[in-house]
């Protein structure tokens, strides 16, 4: 079997998300960055996406579901994302995100949540 990894790093996103007083209030940027390994089961055909994952569509997903609605913990969020993405996109063998918040603290770049979950 062979597989093919796509990658989307530093999608910034508007989220409201936290269970902070001033988070509950306002949106905040999350950075995800994720991973998705898919079984290929064609050639490439050089005019014809549909041979092929659309990444496009992967982005989307993972902005869908980080702006939507609010949410409290990270760790729920995240959950959401890598749930999202299995059950919408069956080649995807195995997926890893990372989500941060990069304005939680101001002595480090960001803190967040990484989740890797395969079928």
């Amino acid at each position: 079997m062979t597989t093919r990894r796509i990658f989307i790093n530093n999608l910034v996103v508007q989220a409201s998300i936290g269970m902070l007083e001033h988070e509950l209030v306002h949106r905040q940027p999350l950075h995800i960055d994720a991973e998705f390994d898919t079984t290929i089961t064609q050639d490439v055909q050089d005019h014809d996406i549909g041979t092929v994952l659309d990444y496009r569509q992967l982005r989307q997903a993972l902005i869908e579901v980080s702006t939507l609605e609010h949410t409290n913990l990270l760790e729920t969020l995240i959950e959401r994302l890598a749930e999202r993405i299995q059950n919408e996109f069956p080649s995807v063998e195995r997926v890893k995100i990372r989500a941060s918040k990069p304005e939680a603290f101001a002595d480090c770049d960001a803190v967040g949540i990484e989740i890797e979950r395969s079928r």
